[in-house]
């Protein structure tokens, strides 16, 4: 089975039902989600809505009970922990709320991480990783470690780490979560950025504010979708964005 090649991600009837002893507790209930390839969606929803278990399925991280998934014209359902592995490596950029950057390596060195999974030489990777720290403005500080970078440096690097090996999709989840409301906003435009690039991103989060960024806004609310629309706020400024660059 394949699906549609204009989609990244075909989640179709999704249950996720986890077992604590003799209780089940149904988290998603029923989700079809269809994200196309370019697009830029947010996924919000108020804590315990299901969103972060939605996010772990879309990531590869979790199994859904029920239902279909197709990630990039490949499906998922009965693969093995090999190959979702390998699957999730090739096909999806994580970014994480408090950046998950290995704290002894630099910046340089945590970039390259992705591709030694992906076998390059040592060559290529290091060429590689720099390349997309450059693309990033992050080029000066690629032999700095962490703790020697401000919150949204070690955001660009993660953004960097996750983008190198070219991946499908790129998931976000809380983004910003960690940085004060003008880091916040770089972070936010820099995604803006990413999306006009040509780069699909679905975007997790809590906070209306940053969900108005995104293309398309989809709602989670006690295990299912309450909304999905396309967000013109958004297109508004992806137009003038295009209008000014053609000037």
């Amino acid at each position: 089975m394949t699906g549609d090649r204009s989609n990244i991600i075909e989640l179709n009837g999704i249950v996720k039902t986890y077992t604590r002893g003799n209780e089940e507790l149904q988290v998603l209930k029923g989700i079809t989600l269809h994200v196309e390839a370019g697009d830029f969606v947010a996924i919000i929803g108020p804590s315990g809505s299901g969103k972060s278990t939605l996010m772990n399925t879309i990531g590869l991280l979790d199994i859904p009970t029920e239902g279909t998934y197709v990630l990039d014209g490949v499906t998922t359902a009965g693969l093995s922990d090999n190959k979702m592995a390998e699957l999730r490596n090739h096909k999806i950029g994580f970014i994480f709320q408090q950046f998950n950057l290995l704290p002894r390596l630099t910046a340089l060195e945590n970039v390259e991480l992705p591709l030694i999974y992906a076998g390059l030489s040592g060559q290529e990777r290091r060429e590689n990783a720099l390349a997309m720290l450059d693309s990033l403005g992050m080029k000066e500080r690629a032999g700095h470690r962490p703790s020697e970078l401000s919150g949204g440096q070690q955001q660009r690097v993660a953004i960097a780490r996750a983008l190198v090996s070219k991946p499908s999709l790129l998931l976000a989840d809380e983004p910003t979560g960690a940085l004060d409301s003008k880091t916040g906003k770089e972070v936010l435009e820099l995604m803006l950025e990413l999306n006009r690039r040509g780069n699909t991103i679905v975007l997790i989060t809590h906070d209306p504010g940053i969900a108005d960024h995104a293309r398309r806004v989809v709602a989670i609310r006690d295990g299912e979708l309450i909304s999905d629309h396309r967000n013109e706020n958004a297109a508004n400024r992806h137009a003038l964005h295009d209008e000014a660059v053609l000037r």
